[in-house]
């Protein structure tokens, strides 16, 4: 196979390729797309909204896009990133059209479906957002490249740039990486949040506008609970106010539903301009493209600061909300540098703990909890052994035992075992019979959790008593084969490689 590649690619390109892929491993992208788009006569490649394969995450997830830096050269100095500026590491850089050949090789050999693509700041974000724009620019144009593309924007480069990325990715990500000024200070002392949340902000109001064109929600549908008032600055065709933002020691906290000065584009973009270099478009190439259809990410690190739990899922859910995001991804800190303000090099892996915040993200995303529902000040951090849904039902015991056979949607959504597909098909299957516990199993409902908290038809699965400790033993007993799995997955961790991993070593 490496034969194969290295007859369309030269060496110095895979050199490159061994540098900027190892460097971009760090990198959370373990999502689908998000994005249905089919083939089109004469052009490159498709998109597939219900997940992309065959490309690898940290933990190993299946994802198939090619991850990897536009250059891993950086005038910032993050102490917890691998590509620091003082850190004395192999340093590459591609050119812009040797990375598109570089895609679209690998994608006729059936490698990848798509590019992930990020970059250190080279020079300044302008011209490192410049480089990459040309990229994607590239792929779409000479190339005719149609398949998924999700690219990192570099916080501080222009608005002109971001609309450009915009119309010519599927997904666009701002990564927060710390969620107080303090860490953000400490650890990234380059980077602030004004320079995060301003693009941020802008890419979600011009997402919005477009959604609003095509005769969409402005909004991608939330749980009721983490959604903005009905009668919110989201709904309006403009969005013009500057949204009042502080982010405090505690976190990210916004004091209006107002979201930022939108970018004023046309709901299409006729013709593409990077600065300095004018890409005029023939009528039969003119792009004709939603502006990020697959809406926008962050990704925050966890443990290489002091933050809890509860500061991570405020700021999380303050995203949500103001910004609606797509998603926001965690990053287990892996100890890679020496220094003063992170934890030392032997310290294991967070991986359980990033677990439980994924976990309590689907709860605010798709759940309708909210964040001081799930954690308070007085018990800021999520327990190791038992996930944050059964944590929750646990404390709250006075609202059990559930009827399901009268319990509303909502309701239903609460109990641990049930999800939104098996609360649907209680609610649309009860109007036509009772209910039984064999007939919820079918469903879907999880009964070896679910048990626990409701009845059907007056009765309990089993003789239960509603009492705290009880429970919790009896939950913990059945999933601390799990827990043991991810939290001594320490042990063997470490980042997949393209190359070592997956045959193609040079």
């Amino acid at each position: 196979m490496n034969e194969i590649i290295t007859s369309a690619i030269s060496e110095s390109t895979m050199d490159k390729l061994h540098i900027l892929a190892d460097s971009a491993k760090y990198d959370v992208a373990c999502t689908s797309s998000g994005v249905d788009r089919k083939g089109q006569e004469g052009m490159l490649g498709n998109a597939k909204g219900c997940g992309i394969c065959h490309s690898f995450g940290a933990d190993g997830r299946c994802i198939s896009l090619l991850k990897i830096l536009m250059t891993n050269h950086c005038e910032y100095d993050c102490k917890y990133c691998i590509n620091r500026k003082s850190n004395d590491i192999p340093r590459a850089t591609f050119e812009p059209d040797e990375l598109c050949q570089l895609v679209v090789e690998f994608y006729k050999r059936n490698y990848i479906e798509g590019l992930f693509l990020s970059s250190g700041v080279l020079k300044s974000p302008t011209y490192t957002m410049e480089r990459m724009c040309e990229v994607l620019l590239m792929l779409r144009t000479k190339y005719r490249f149609n398949g998924y593309i999700h690219v990192k924007t570099i916080p501080g480069a222009g608005d002109d740039l971001l609309a450009v990325a915009g119309y010519l990715a599927d997904r666009m990500s701002v990564n927060m990486e710390l969620p107080t000024v303090e860490s953000l200070k400490k650890l990234a002392p380059n980077k602030s949040f004004e320079t995060i949340l301003n693009p941020m902000s802008k890419i979600q109001s011009t997402i919005s506008e477009h959604r609003l064109a095509i005769g969409k929600s402005s909004r991608m549908e939330r749980a009721k609970g983490n959604r903005l008032l009905e009668n919110s600055i989201f709904n309006q065709s403009r969005l013009e106010k500057k949204p009042d933002y502080y982010a405090g020691e505690e976190g990210l906290f916004i004091e209006s539903n107002s979201i930022g000065e939108g970018i004023k584009l046309p709901t299409v973009s006729p013709r593409l301009i990077l600065p300095g270099k004018e890409a005029v478009l023939s009528k039969a190439d003119k792009l004709n493209r939603a502006f990020a259809p697959a809406g926008q990410s962050t990704q925050m690190i966890i443990g290489a600061s002091d933050e809890n739990d509860f500061n991570l899922i405020q700021t999380t859910q303050q995203l949500y909300q103001t910004y609606d995001l797509k998603r926001v991804f965690y990053s287990a800190y892996i100890p890679i540098n020496e220094d003063s303000g992170l934890p030392s090099l032997d310290t294991p892996l967070p991986l359980l703990r990033e677990h439980r915040l994924y976990q309590a993200d689907f709860l605010m995303r798709y759940y309708g909890f909210r964040a001081n529902e799930l954690l308070s000040e007085e018990m800021p951090n999520f327990h190791t052994e038992i996930d944050p849904k059964c944590e929750w039902a646990i404390r709250h015991l006075e609202q059990f035992p559930v009827e399901v056979e009268k319990a509303s949607y909502e309701i239903l959504l609460r109990i641990p075992g049930i999800g939104p597909k098996s609360a649907m098909r209680i609610v649309n299957s009860r109007r036509y019979g009772h209910l039984s516990f064999e007939s919820l199993k079918k469903m879907g409902v999880v009964l070896k959790r679910a048990h626990f908290f409701i009845t059907c038809g007056g009765k309990q699965m089993y003789k239960t008593p509603i009492e705290q400790k009880y429970i919790f033993k009896q939950i913990t007993s059945f999933e601390y084969k799990d827990n043991w799995k991810i939290s001594h997955s320490n042990e063997n961790y470490r980042q997949m490689n393209l190359f070592d991993d997956f045959g193609l070593s040079v």
